[in-house]
């Protein structure tokens, strides 16, 4: 087989230079690919997976592990240009968390799961965490959720963690955490952590599925391993097993998730459990420019070196870095979206809005952006925020009209069972839970079965029942309501039925907050009911019935953003692994950037994080890159005085730094728009 050159954004598209061939070309032992920002590492991947292919593995024999869906499609797409569609179509590629449900799927009795086992989503969790720990304090129980988490990505049982715990709200946690995992066996049920934890505890206790899925992978190639916890970092080593034959991609300086479990640790571990570890440094970055790459060599400088890299490029120098002075939060605003109109006016048609990204480190930052760019008419979209039909009672709401289309759905079925209570505790739903099991069943096909009665009493069928009609009832008459007025009265009158909204303010401490989950219930129905009632666009009216049965695909049209001409506003950490011609770097003061909370410590391990976070934002930037600093900016209601943060001085921009002076820049904008008019055709010619 011979290796086409597929074109490649962030790679020379003729040829893979020396460190790249060097890594691609390692075949024999454990290899480290130290890719820096922008250095093809996706390249690398892809024509080692070829050259695997090559060398004589069969395409099932090899497995690339990504972290989120998006890569590992962009991946599989990249492999299948490379390869052709068969070979890609046979390799294992996929997330950490597919592989996991791949293996219990296939696995899972071994250690006591049923195969049809429900996945819980996060707010799923939150409502059995509540039960496990008997609060109506949401708060609280999402602290629970939080530290147990943690524990789960550092293997953690819940002995181990009541064990260890360092004060009172760890020890109640780990007893909460032992209750909670009680309730998930009854409800034959996991969370997204026992995708990784579960099919750990299944290699290490289960020699024939250790044997089997050892034998299954001759070659693992792992993107962002720096991005790994503690479980996942286990589970590639017993996947690997003796033969310990690996092909790991990653950054120690891009390492920014620490919060969530990740640690640099592994990184470090690498060459002290595989000692025939072989690194290779990929350095020549192929999207920045000199100027952008010696800002960003420098602030990483700070920090100490797992592995030594300097990135470099043949781009040419480019345009120095913009510090832009700003006096608040709304100037830095307006001096943002006046950078994004002067660039396209300097730049005409070729510069697309999609060209632009503002990067900031907290979400509240993008709300003064957003009134800014709304008032310019400049439309954009706002990554690492919250979807609206991620917001919780919206679930709830969606939960009851996926159980009216399919009513195989067993972790709609969950939801909606229980939200809100009606006296069905984990024990009748465990109970529930095994007869489905048995009888290979959906939860709520069960209710009906007249065996039922032999494994629960009375009074739990008979909840059980009453809930099951009423799903009955709600799916007839959603399937015979049409038109907007009809459809509004069903919900609301549904929605009284249930008690939806004393649901809500029984879950909030605050009466406000409620208030506004309430409202946003409202919007949700009134969203049905438009749609009910014949949109604007002239669609026919159709039944609640059948717009429930279209939700789906209408959440997965208005998330299409990547496809949209806008602006992207982003925090940092949602900015990973995307790149801009044109960035700003927002709000770059101390306590926003390196960020610090309240009066607490700022301690070395959180602020190299905080210095890594400030690279990986100066790398997303390709041709320009601005950096906007507060003399004033809000603190909770107070407004405090801005301190320009401590990397701005470690990106030495002295030298090369031009700080823009705003009177240029309006010249520079009216130049370009003279130039323009001259250059149009006169009216009627």
């Amino acid at each position: 087989m011979s290796i086409p050159t597929a074109h490649d954004a962030t790679a020379p598209p003729l040829s893979l230079n020396p460190a790249q061939l060097e890594a691609v070309h390692h075949l024999g032992g454990p290899c480290l690919v130290l890719a820096g920002a922008g250095s093809g590492k996706t390249r690398v991947i892809v024509h080692k997976i070829a050259r695997l292919l090559q060398h004589g593995l069969e395409p099932a024999q090899i497995a690339a592990i990504t972290f989120t869906n998006k890569a590992a499609a962009e991946m599989r797409e990249r492999a299948r240009a490379l390869v052709g569609p068969r070979a890609a179509r046979e390799l294992a590629v996929s997330t950490f968390h597919s592989l996991g449900v791949r293996m219990l799927r296939s696995d899972g009795p071994r250690i006591g799961l049923k195969e049809n086992f429900s996945i819980l989503d996060s707010d799923d969790v939150l409502g059995v965490m509540r039960e496990a720990g008997a609060t109506t304090d949401a708060a609280l129980a999402r602290r629970w959720q939080w530290t147990i988490s943690l524990w789960k990505n550092q293997g953690l049982t819940a002995d181990a963690a009541e064990a260890a715990a360092a004060d009172d709200h760890e020890r109640v946690a780990a007893r909460v955490m032992r209750r909670y995992e009680e309730r998930l066996l009854a409800f034959q049920a996991v969370d997204f952590d026992d995708l990784i934890g579960l099919p750990l505890k299944l290699l290490q206790r289960d020699e024939e599925a250790r044997a089997t899925w050892q034998g299954r992978f001759r070659h693992i190639l792992v993107d962002e391993v720096q991005d790994t916890n503690a479980t996942q970092y286990e589970l590639l080593k017993a996947l690997l097993g003796p033969r310990g034959i690996f092909t790991a991609v990653g950054d120690d300086d891009q390492s920014i998730y620490g919060w969530r479990g990740a640690t640099i640790e592994n990184l470090r571990r690498l060459p002290q459990d595989y000692p025939q570890l072989k690194v290779i440094a990929l350095e020549q970055n192929y999207r920045s420019t000199g100027h952008i790459l010696r800002a960003a060599n420098a602030v990483i400088a700070g920090n100490p070196k797992l592995f030594e890299k300097k990135l470099w490029s043949e781009l040419g120098d480019g345009e120095p870095v913009k510090l832009i002075d700003c006096d608040s939060d709304e100037h830095e605003a307006e001096r943002a979206v006046s950078r994004i109109q002067a660039l396209r006016a300097a730049g005409g048609s070729a510069i697309r809005l999609a060209d632009f990204a503002v990067l900031y480190r907290a979400n509240h930052q993008s709300r003064v952006l957003e009134q800014k760019l709304r008032a310019a008419q400049i439309p954009y979209k706002v990554s690492g925020g919250q979807s609206y039909f991620d917001r919780a009672e919206i679930k709830d709401l969606c939960a009851w009209l996926r159980l009216l289309v399919n009513a195989d759905d067993d972790p709609a079925f969950l939801r909606a069972v229980t939200t809100p209570k009606r006296g069905i505790g984990h024990q009748t739903l465990g109970a529930l839970g095994e007869f489905a099991s048995k009888w290979k069943v959906s939860l709520f096909e069960a209710l009906f079965s007249p065996s039922l009665a032999a494994a629960l009493k009375g009074k739990a069928i008979d909840g059980l029942q009453t809930f099951g009609r009423e799903v009955h009832e709600l799916e007839h008459r959603a399937r015979h309501t049409q038109g907007a007025d009809e459809a509004r009265a069903l919900l609301l009158q549904w929605l009284k039925d249930i008690g939806y909204e004393q649901h809500l303010h029984d879950g909030e401490d605050s009466a406000k907050l409620a208030a506004a989950r309430w409202a946003n219930v409202l919007d949700f129905v009134d969203w049905i009911a438009r749609r009910c009632g014949g949109d604007a666009e002239g669609s026919e009216p159709q039944t609640v019935l059948q717009v429930a049965q279209t939700i789906s695909v209408i959440i997965s049209l208005a998330e299409r953003g990547d496809e949209q001409d806008v602006v992207t506003l982003s925090t940092l950490h949602a900015a990973k692994g995307l790149e801009w011609p044109h960035v700003i770097l927002a709000g770059v003061n101390e306590g926003l950037l390196p960020f610090r909370s309240g009066d607490e410590d700022m301690t070395e391990e959180r602020l190299q994080e905080e210095r890594r976070l400030m690279y990986v934002g100066i790398t997303r930037a390709r041709q320009t890159l601005a950096v906007s600093t507060l003399r004033r900016r809000k603190k909770g209601r107070d407004t405090v005085a801005g301190v320009p943060s401590r990397f701005i001085k470690e990106m030495r921009l002295d030298e090369v730094v031009t700080k823009e002076d705003p009177r240029q820049r309006l010249q520079k904008l009216r130049d370009a728009m003279a130039a323009r008019s001259a250059a149009a055709p006169a009216p009627g010619g």
